[in-house]
């Protein structure tokens, strides 16, 4: 991933989706883990080098990779 790329998630929507944005293109509503490395796949990266609790990757707003559905904590 270059320099300046970013994912974003924002937080949890009334049906648990969290909307995905990726280098400023909204690539979706992920539900779950699995959702969003499809997405990140789909847009060029390798699942298998994404770390989730990555911040210089993945900036999560809401709550972080375990958090989803509203309300939810993560703990």
């Amino acid at each position: 991933m270059g320099p300046g790329l970013r994912v974003v998630v924002y937080p949890p929507d009334a049906e648990g989706g969290r909307r995905v944005r990726f280098d400023g293109e909204i690539l979706g509503r992920a539900f779950g883990p699995g959702d969003l490395l499809e997405f990140l796949r789909r847009a060029g990266l390798d699942p298998d080098d994404v770390h989730l609790g990555d911040a210089r990757l993945i900036e999560w707003r809401g709550g972080g990779p375990a958090v989803w559905s509203p309300g939810s904590s993560g703990a």
